[in-house]
């Protein structure tokens, strides 16, 4: 995948290499929930419960949650980022409409 060149719906064209990081990402993120869920449902069963030793459990689990969160908003952050970021990766097609060379301004 790396080194081939995708094109959008709008005639655009995008790296593999930016592809292959999207997929990455979007594994990670969904291995995370699901984890998640797995976390919630054993939260939710020791809450149940009322046993004290389960109760106290909750607090490790939920720390986990709570960090499973964060990372999460991290892997988007960094989606993100990436998407927004001057990248040459990402070029029009050769037909684009809007022709020409774009000018740089000067800083």
């Amino acid at each position: 995948m790396e080194g081939d060149t995708f094109r959008l719906g709008n005639g655009g064209r995008v790296d593999g290499k930016v592809v292959q990081t999207f997929q990455t990402s979007f594994i990670q993120v969904q291995n995370i929930l699901d984890q998640n869920r797995l976390l919630i449902n054993e939260i939710n069963k020791n809450h149940e419960s009322k046993i004290p030793d389960n109760l106290g459990r909750n607090v490790g689990l939920i720390r986990e949650l709570n960090n499973n969160v964060r990372r999460v908003v991290d892997l988007y952050a960094d989606l993100s980022t990436s998407v927004t970021k001057p990248s040459t990766d990402i070029a029009p097609s050769e037909g684009d409409s809007k022709g020409g060379h774009k000018r740089n301004r000067p800083a």
